[in-house]
């Protein structure tokens, strides 16, 4: 067996270097957070060949002392922690003392500085981890590190660098977190002599407008919350704008860019039953709490972090992000149907059309649709007398256009289109509400709200019996319990035949043996009452979608109004329970556009 000898200086540095730096945005991250730990309010970064031949970052923070110059390059020297206990409340970005050293064993390394009130800068270079003496340089202020020939001294690692167009953009989204974390501090970005991005200090609004763009902050809701000194704020992209694959996903910590399995889980919850599947959500959100609260010494890279009360912190994020995507129904405007037809630019690229499930249903009489065209008309002749026939005197306001403010931002319905969608004006134009998607929402919401114990059970006058399947039965059987809390009342009558003597009490209207069949099916899928509990809101969406009004079913004026105000008054509206948008706006100008008004 070999001898144990100490490793050398040189290839423990090397080695380090294979954690902190395993490639060159990893370097510009550690960079960057040094100068903001100094209290930088602009830095400057100068990128080359993706960050492989050179890397520079300067910044006009407090600069370095010559007498640590030395030290600074040196491994675990730090002024950022001091003893043991330092390590329970870490409220720096860096803090392990090892980032520079590992970066200059593996480059050619240079740090210029010039400590505030010192009349002269210095520097100090270091040639492949070899540390040269103190030199005298010139430097207004701040600090300036470059580093050149990333990896010259260790070609293995050089060797699975990718190509510099993909080394590149993890440079600029490493600059883009930091960017977006720290909205008070300015920025600039050079790749290859040319600037490709400039940001003023300003408000966390204005930074994530100009690093993710005009729309995310337009189509995003405002996230605020605060309680037990935890705050959390930032912006969810709405459902409807959601983006397909996992982009835009920033979530700060105490100005920390982390990914943390947590806080992942606790946004997906949020958007769970308001995203479609093959959607993902989007958002940029800051949390602010005591450091203590948090661990953040779990990985070199420092990406990783431990919160002391995980559970807690859950609750909390779900349910701020619930409350402020429940607020997208009516209260927010939605995305413009022409931008989402293309007639119109939009300012984000729209997600692409989504299959809409039809379900069939008898087709509306003929005597049906002639009394709807005849409301429509009426409607479209004298607004005023009909909308103030339909919600009385106040509603006697513009006879071209009924004035409906912000107490019905739906507007009031004209016409139904092919027994799938409904046509209603409101102050900007023209509202189209797939009228399956959004009632499938209403009910699903109330029957959530009914729920939170178990849902009340509305008795049936007659008893509906039906032929049912032996697997039916047994399932009538095994899950009486969780058929109860669901709202159900059926049990077994013969060999072959269920009888539903109750419905849950927001789906009385609906009929009886397709809705039980339905539930039944979906028991036997779920399996056992403890899996019923925490599927309960899947359950609840299907009976939803059972039980809301089907395509095809002709609706008379004051139903369609009456679906419009239970809209407004639902959280999370905007989109059914697969996710699907359940209405669009289509303003007056892109009506204009559409007909070449003006032109």
């Amino acid at each position: 067996m070999a001898a144990i000898r100490p490793l050398t200086d040189l290839l423990v540095n090397q080695i380090a270097a294979g954690e902190v730096v395993e490639r060159p945005a990893a370097a510009l991250k550690e960079l960057i957070e040094n100068s903001l730990d100094a209290g930088a309010t602009q830095v400057d970064v100068d990128v080359a060949a993706g960050g492989v031949r050179r890397l520079r970052v300067a910044d006009d923070g407090e600069g370095i002392e010559r007498d640590d110059l030395q030290l600074a390059v040196a491994r675990h020297a730090t002024s950022k922690i001091a003893v043991p206990s330092d390590l329970e409340g870490i409220a720096t970005l860096g803090f392990r003392g090892e980032a520079l050293a590992s970066i200059a064993a593996v480059s050619r390394f240079s740090l210029v500085s010039r400590a505030k009130g010192r009349p002269h800068a210095w520097r100090v270079d270091v040639e492949g981890g070899a540390v040269q003496p103190i030199a005298p340089a010139a430097l207004a202020s701040g600090t300036t590190v470059t580093l050149e020939e990333l990896f010259f001294n260790t070609p293995a690692r050089r060797k699975f660098l990718r190509t510099e167009a993909t080394e590149w953009a993890h440079c600029s989204e490493a600059v883009t977190r930091l960017a977006l974390a720290h909205p008070d501090v300015g920025f600039t970005l050079q790749h290859n002599g040319r600037v490709q991005g400039r940001w003023l200090p300003g408000t966390r609004a204005a930074r994530v407008q100009a690093l993710l763009g005009d729309g995310f902050v337009a189509h995003a809701a405002r996230v605020q919350a605060e309680a037990g000194g935890v705050v959390l704020e930032g912006f969810a992209v709405r459902p409807a704008h959601a983006a397909q694959g996992a982009s835009a996903q920033y979530a700060f910590v105490n100005g920390r860019f982390v990914r943390d399995r947590v806080l992942a889980h606790a946004l997906r919850e949020a958007y769970r039953d308001v995203l479609h599947h093959d959607r993902a959500p989007s958002y940029a959100l800051w949390l602010t709490l005591d450091p203590r609260r948090v661990d953040v010494n779990v990985h070199p890279q420092k990406v990783e972090v431990r919160f002391r009360d995980a559970g807690a912190l859950h609750q909390f994020v779900r349910h701020a992000v619930e409350r402020a995507l429940a607020a997208t129904a009516a209260e927010q405007p939605a995305v413009s149907a022409a931008e989402r037809l293309g007639l119109v630019a939009a300012r984000v690229p729209p997600p692409g059309a989504t299959a809409r499930e039809v379900v069939a249903s008898p087709p509306a009489t003929p005597a049906a649709a002639s009394a709807q065209g005849g409301l429509a008309l009426a409607a479209a002749a004298e607004p005023s007398a009909f909308y103030a026939r339909l919600f009385g005197p106040a509603r006697q306001r513009d006879a071209a256009l009924p004035e409906t403010g912000d107490e019905h931002p739906l507007g009031f319905a004209l016409a139904q289109l092919h027994g799938i969608y409904v046509l209603a004006q409101n102050r900007h134009g023209l509202v189209l509400v797939d009228m399956h998607a959004a009632h499938e929402r209403v009910v699903y919401e109330r029957l959530k709200a009914a729920a939170r114990d178990r849902v009340p059970i509305q008795p049936l006058l007659v008893p509906a019996a039906f032929a049912a399947e032996a697997v039916d039965v047994a399932a009538a059987e095994e899950h009486a319990d969780a058929l109860a809390r669901l709202g159900f009342d059926i049990a077994p009558i013969g060999p072959g035949t269920l009888a539903v003597r109750g419905l849950p009490a927001p789906l009385a209207d609906a009929d009886p043996a397709s809705l039980a069949r339905a539930v039944l099916q979906d028991l036997r899928e779920v399996g056992g009452s403890g899996v019923v509990a925490a599927r309960r809101d899947e359950l609840l969406a299907a009976m939803a979608c059972h039980g809301s009004v089907r395509a095809r079913r002709a609706l008379t004026l004051p139903e369609m109004n009456a679906l419009l105000r239970e809209m407004e008054a639902t959280e999370r509206a905007g989109q059914c329970n697969h996710g699907r948008p359940t209405w669009y706006q289509l303003t007056l100008a892109d009506l204009d556009r559409l007909f070449m008004r003006g032109r």
